[in-house]
């Protein structure tokens, strides 16, 4: 049986409330309450994120039939690692770890990683390349409520960390534009291919699990860097 397209996208629409905008430590990103050491904690974690998203990439690419689904899903492995080197989303994270006091050795050798941090993401990559690639693309729609994290995040850090370079700050930046781009078309693909209510639930299932992942990391990088405030305040 087809399933009303409008009550799906609604259904896609409405994981936005799970989205780890509205995480603790993400709220204190926003009200300008991290110390500095916090802000590179989450800097070398999430680059972790980072640097294996276009292994999600990759491995949607090996899993879709569709040629002109991977000509355009392609853009998304060279937004972040560039055509050359001094390109691409990887090395803008790089740069924001410079802009933040860390060495680009550091965060590219993993050293800062926490293990739920690595758990999450090792997940998600595992998630892209064994489930159905539709539910893949399903999960990637967490860039649907991106624009509006990547718009007050850059609000906070220009207001409160002042401290950072605001050449650092390119990747959000850059985001602003590339996650409308990339979330309009991970749509068009999700309603095109999804058309029964089975197929339908598991697509809002691959969202809800991503955004699992996303809190998660901030779940790890909370115990790792404000547990011990955590705990003296209990």
């Amino acid at each position: 049986m087809v399933s009303d397209t409008e009550d799906f996208i609604g259904a896609l629409r409405a994981q936005a409330h799970r989205y780890h905008s509205w995480h603790p430590f993400q709220v204190m990103m926003n009200e300008g309450r991290l110390s500095r050491r916090q802000i590179q904690g989450w800097v070398a974690n999430r680059f972790y994120y980072q640097k294996n998203i276009p292994r999600k990439d990759a491995a949607i690419l090996a899993n879709c039939p569709d040629r002109e689904v991977r000509r355009r899903w392609i853009r998304r492995i060279l937004d972040q690692d560039g055509t050359a080197d001094g390109e691409g989303g990887i090395e803008a994270w790089l740069r924001l770890g410079e802009a933040v006091g860390l060495t680009r050795e550091e965060v590219w050798d993993e050293r800062h990683v926490v293990p739920g941090v690595r758990f999450a993401v090792d997940a998600y990559i595992t998630f892209a390349d064994t489930r159905p690639w539709v539910e893949a693309v399903s999960a990637s729609l967490t860039e649907l409520f991106a624009p509006d994290l990547m718009a007050g995040r850059l609000t906070a850090f220009e207001r409160f960390y002042t401290w950072i370079d605001p050449a650092g700050l390119a990747y959000f930046r850059a985001r602003l534009t590339q996650a409308p781009r990339d979330a309009e078309h991970a749509l068009e693909v999700v309603t095109k291919y999804c058309r029964t209510a089975d197929e339908q639930e598991r697509a809002v299932a691959a969202l809800s699990f991503k955004c699992d992942v996303l809190w998660s990391m901030l779940d790890a990088i909370t115990w790792a860097y404000l547990g011990s405030t955590l705990q003296g305040d209990a």
